[in-house]
């Protein structure tokens, strides 16, 4: 069961086994994460991950929050997170969308979306509902892909050419966002699991191309951490 309204998610909705080999080979250096310390910790604060997916980032956050909650609006990837981290006694998995996230208003210390639902204009009800339930003082977090630069970035340009990543930034920035660019890598296990990844990421074309022009098992990758305190 699918909540009405939420957002399509090919890659993970219909390859849930192949994401988790992505979600695995993702900035094994952390990049991302000390990217979003630096700008507000989660240590003994309340989390809210948005569009959590199979749960892969709620363990971790777990480690040092208060509490933790992942929302995400397929039925079936809600079952596999609670399964996750059903012996986490700080985290709660609720099915819902981020235009309607079922949790209290202002009970929320750091949001963090990452390539769930957010990717620019459209997503003004999930903005608004940000507004609801983060609390003064707290911190939300969206990443989201760069196109601008890196391997993949050229690759993103090329399986996703609609995409302007000029009116991406000027949306992020007059909605009172800030953007903190950051260089990370995907790293596989082997080979076939980095091509099984691609291939559910970009058109047969696309994916044919570029595993033809690239050689190993890992790829440059940067994203943009946008962020914004309330």
């Amino acid at each position: 069961m699918i909540d009405p309204g939420a957002r399509p998610s090919p890659n993970i909705w219909h390859h849930t086994s192949t994401y988790e080999l992505e979600n695995r080979a993702v900035d094994p250096d952390r990049a991302i994460e000390a990217a979003m310390r630096a700008v507000s910790p989660w240590d003994r604060r309340a989390v809210l991950d948005v569009g959590c997916g199979t749960g892969f980032h709620l363990p971790r956050f777990a480690s040092t929050a208060s509490s933790v909650v992942g929302v995400e609006p397929h039925g079936d990837l809600v079952a596999l997170a609670r399964r996750r981290t059903r012996r986490l006694p700080n985290v709660s998995v609720v099915q819902g969308t981020a235009q309607s996230l079922p949790v209290p208003d202002a009970s929320v210390d750091v949001a963090h979306a990452r390539w769930a639902y957010f990717f620019g204009p459209g997503c003004e009800p999930g903005l608004a509902e940000l507004d609801r339930v983060v609390r003064r003082g707290g911190t939300a977090f969206v990443i989201d892909n760069d196109p601008t630069r890196t391997t993949f970035g050229a690759w993103f340009r090329r399986g996703y050419p609609e995409v302007d990543p000029g009116a991406v930034e000027r949306f992020w920035s007059t909605h009172g966002w800030t953007r903190t660019p950051v260089d990370m890598r995907w790293a596989f296990s082997s080979r076939a699991d980095l091509e099984s990844v691609v291939r559910i990421e970009f058109s047969r074309e696309v994916a044919d191309e570029v595993l033809a022009s690239h050689e190993g098992t890992e790829v440059d990758y940067a994203v943009n951490l946008w962020w914004r305190r309330y």
